[in-house]
């Protein structure tokens, strides 16, 4: 089974394995995401969009466990 990277490059690449899915998508949202996420393949569309969605899932569960935990000025800026 081939790998990717998921499109990135340097220290945040991944590799991960890739399975052939078959599903019905609406065009015109995969159009729409495809201009937004500014990838070129339906693939990539998906992919993207699927990793996005488990990010903001890590995210949101962070943001639930450390609901009035973390103290201002506790986290650094990049």
């Amino acid at each position: 089974m081939p790998l990717n990277t998921g499109g990135r490059e340097g220290p945040m690449a991944r590799a991960t394995a890739l399975k052939r899915k078959s599903f019905f998508v609406d065009e015109r949202a995969l159009r729409r995401a495809k201009k937004v996420l500014g990838v070129a393949t339906d693939a990539e569309v998906v992919r993207a969009s699927v990793e996005r969605i488990a990010e903001m899932e890590a995210f949101w569960q962070f943001m639930k466990t450390t609901r009035r935990t973390l103290k201002p000025g506790s986290l650094r800026r990049p």
